[in-house]
C-alpha cells in the first residue's frame, strides 16, 4: 500500500510540474485539405491551389487557430472584422500563383488581372514587377472591390 501512495504522489507531482509546460505555439501555414476546407467568410470550398489564403491568429490569451480562405479578398475582408487583426501573433499566408507555394502575404507582391475564386483578381508572387502592388495596396484594392460588389 505504501508503494502505491509513493507512486501516486510522484505521479501527481509530475502532473503538476508538467501541466504548465506546453509545446510552443505553432506558426506558419497549415497543410490544406483541398476541397474539404471551407472558406470562413463565404463558405466556398478551398480548392484553388493558386489563389487561396490562410490566417493564423487569436485574441490575446488564447491559442492561435488557422482560418482558410478561397481568395485573398475573403481573407482581408474577414480579418478587418477581427479585434486581433493587428496583433503580434497574426500571420497571413497566400499561395504563390506561379508555383502554389505558401508565402507571407505581408511581404510579397500582387499582380492584377487574374481570374480568382471571388473575383478580387490578385495573384501573389515573391518578386516585384511593373504594376505590382504591395500588401497595403492590395488590401486597398480588395476593400474598394468589396464596396463595389455591395
Amino acid at each position: 500500500m505504501r508503494q502505491f501512495v509513493i507512486l501516486a504522489a510522484v505521479f501527481l507531482m509530475g502532473v503538476v510540474l508538467f501541466s504548465g509546460c506546453s509545446p510552443s505555439e505553432k506558426t506558419g501555414p497549415k497543410e490544406v485539405r483541398w476541397d474539404r476546407e471551407m472558406c470562413v467568410r463565404c463558405l466556398m470550398a478551398v480548392s484553388d491551389k493558386t489563389f487561396s489564403a490562410q490566417i493564423r491568429g487569436a485574441q490575446e490569451g488564447k491559442r492561435t487557430k488557422v482560418y482558410f480562405f478561397d481568395d485573398l479578398g475573403c481573407a482581408v475582408l474577414w480579418l478587418d472584422e477581427q479585434k486581433w487583426k493587428n496583433g503580434p501573433r497574426t500571420e497571413i499566408w497566400v499561395t504563390n500563383y506561379k508555383d502554389g507555394s505558401w508565402i507571407d502575404a505581408t511581404k510579397c507582391f500582387y499582380s492584377k488581372g487574374h481570374i480568382t475564386p471571388m473575383d478580387f483578381e490578385l495573384g501573389a508572387q515573391v518578386e516585384s514587377g511593373q504594376g505590382t502592388l504591395n500588401y497595403e495596396q492590395a488590401c486597398e484594392h480588395i476593400r474598394n472591390r468589396g464596396q463595389q460588389s455591395h
